[in-house]
């Protein structure tokens, strides 16, 4: 794991990927302290600066608006990223057409971009760690880019889906952009922006749809991937005109050459004396926790399960909404529309959580010890039963106008579907951020993969799941088993509200992560004013029970 300017203490990286945990070591500039505290001298005699004496050349220190700015050009990046996982099944048919093969052969594009994409963003979060953000977005939004060109001039399938793969390899997705968060807020005060990041991912894979409908019927199908070459192009220049670097090595770097080049010939950034700075053994091991903790940690493991199977249930809605809508006589662009609900839903979730954050931060400023992790799923209790209240009202208002029932029931029970996937998605995101501390970039690690790569599957099977059911009902059974099904991996949300604290103290990553904090509560405590120690205020949360 890349160490981070020399600093022990760790700092919160919320929902990046697994390379992050170098990010977790935010301090925030002790009262009192100034730029001539002592520096780290390493073992060659150079003088290397920290965070906490450079804090106004970090993104920490950047206005709110300038904040807000970036992190509002990474959301349409987001969006442009998942907006192409969205908008291919709408070029299925056209393919079929144009190259005389069936509609599962099509949709092989879809599962390969959307597998690929799950095991990319893990591998691009090292380089944004010691390359920075700035270049690593580029790279991986002008790789996305250009094999956009070969799919839309592709003269087989086989190309389209070569390339489909090729581009979800090269999406960088939330391990870098959920990175930047944690460059520019501390631990207790990134929620909202999380909340934000993650509106612009569940966001980008409804608003897909939408779009792709008015592609597929009054264009070609080559344009729905010169479509998305034109929406990457756009956010990749503005993110290349508007968003400068946030990682804090990479910023802790150019403040030394500048001090070096002012005068100051012994003064050094952390990568700038970090050996073996692209050792592949280190890298591998980045990249392989993920995988240990989704295998080993129960929490982990369950959430993330929990996250992906919601993430699927959209991805095997691009599928349903077809014959499920067709009874009422909705045509490709009707059908486009009927995922405007889901957008409604994933903004209602957005803004419910607002109250609770608010009210979380507020606790915390009291008394950041009087607080919980599994406070994190509170809200969740009440909003994951939704996506089993869903399924099963989706299921048995998918009878169609023969059985007297309205398109807009169907359409209600998809909002709530959003809604849930939402909570999910965020909730489990903030508490294992809360349960792993330094390894959250980890615990969410796993999360992402198991959300796109179960996504990936169900664009293969979710078809033939509609339309191979016996039986006269085959569009109610079909999403009556998600419901059983999502009824069933809801159940431990409510074992880890409970029984988390027990859980946790079972957990190797978790023992370390308490450990490493009663250790550095008095460093934190000892400087005075705000306590530099953010790793004790990531295990900080709100059990409602308890306030």
């Amino acid at each position: 794991m890349a160490q981070n300017s020399g600093n022990n203490e760790e700092k919160l990286d919320m929902g990046s990927s697994p390379s992050d945990t170098s990010d977790i070591n935010s301090t925030t500039k002790p009262e009192g302290e100034t730029a001539s505290s002592p520096v780290n001298t390493n073992p060659h005699g150079k003088i290397e600066i920290k965070e906490e004496d450079n804090f106004e050349k970090l993104g920490f220190a950047f206005p709110t608006w300038k904040k807000w700015t970036i992190l509002t050009v990474i959301f349409a990046v987001q969006v442009s990223m998942n907006f192409n996982t969205s908008v291919y099944p709408n070029v299925v048919i056209p393919l079929t057409k144009a190259f005389h093969v069936t509609g599962q052969v099509a949709r092989i594009g879809q599962m390969t971009f959307l597998v690929a994409y799950a095991f990319g963003s893990e591998l691009w979060a090292p380089w944004s760690e010691d390359l920075g953000r700035w270049p690593v977005l580029q790279l991986s939004l002008f790789l996305v880019n250009i094999w956009q060109i070969p799919c839309a001039l592709a003269p087989n399938i086989g190309t389209i889906i070569v390339c489909r793969f090729l581009g979800g390899l090269s999406s960088a997705g939330g391990s870098v952009t959920l990175g930047m968060v944690a460059d520019m807020w501390e631990a207790d005060d990134q929620q909202y922006a999380v909340a934000f990041i993650v509106l612009s991912s569940v966001g980008g894979s409804s608003i897909g749809p939408v779009v792709g409908a008015f592609i597929q019927r009054y264009l070609s199908w080559h344009w729905n991937f010169w479509i998305q070459l034109i929406f990457g192009g756009v956010v990749q220049l503005v993110h290349f005109l508007l968003v400068p670097e946030t990682r804090a090595t990479i910023l802790l770097d150019r403040e030394a050459k500048r001090r070096r080049k002012a005068g100051e010939s012994n003064i050094w950034g952390p990568n700038e004396i970090k050996e073996n700075r692209f050792e592949m053994r280190e890298i591998l091991k980045i990249w392989g926790r993920p995988f240990e903790m989704f295998v080993r940690e129960p929490i982990v493991l369950s959430l993330s399960l929990l996250s992906g199977f919601s993430d699927a249930l959209i991805f095997t809605f691009l599928e349903s909404f077809q014959p499920v809508y067709e009874q009422w006589g909705f045509g490709i662009i009707a059908i486009g529309l009927a995922f405007i609900p889901i957008n409604i839903g994933y903004l209602i979730a957005w803004v419910s959580f607002f109250p609770f954050i608010h009210r979380h931060r507020q606790i915390r400023r009291r008394d950041p010890d009087a607080l919980q992790p599994e406070a994190r799923l509170y809200w969740l209790l009440f909003t994951a039963p939704l996506e089993t209240i869903g399924l099963f009202g989706f299921a048995w208002s998918s009878l169609g106008p023969g059985r007297g029932v309205h398109w807009i029931a169907p359409m209600i029970f998809s909002a709530l579907i959003a809604i849930a996937n939402y909570c999910i998605y965020m909730a489990t995101i903030d508490y294992m951020v809360a349960s792993y501390g330094p390894y959250s970039a980890s615990a969410t690690g796993g999360n992402a993969l198991a959300r796109d790569f179960l996504a990936g599957v169900a664009a293969m099977y979710s078809t033939p799941f509609y339309h191979n059911v016996p039986g006269s009902d085959t569009l109610e059974y079909p999403s009556t088993i998600l419901a059983c099904l999502a009824f069933l991996v809801t159940i431990p949300i409510y074992i880890f509200y409970w029984k988390g604290p027990i859980i946790r103290e079972k957990s190797k990553f978790a023992q370390t992560l308490a450990s490493d904090r009663k250790k550095k509560v008095g460093a934190g405590q000892s400087k005075g004013g705000r306590a530099v120690n953010v790793s004790k205020k990531a295990e900080v949360g709100e059990m409602e029970k308890g306030t």
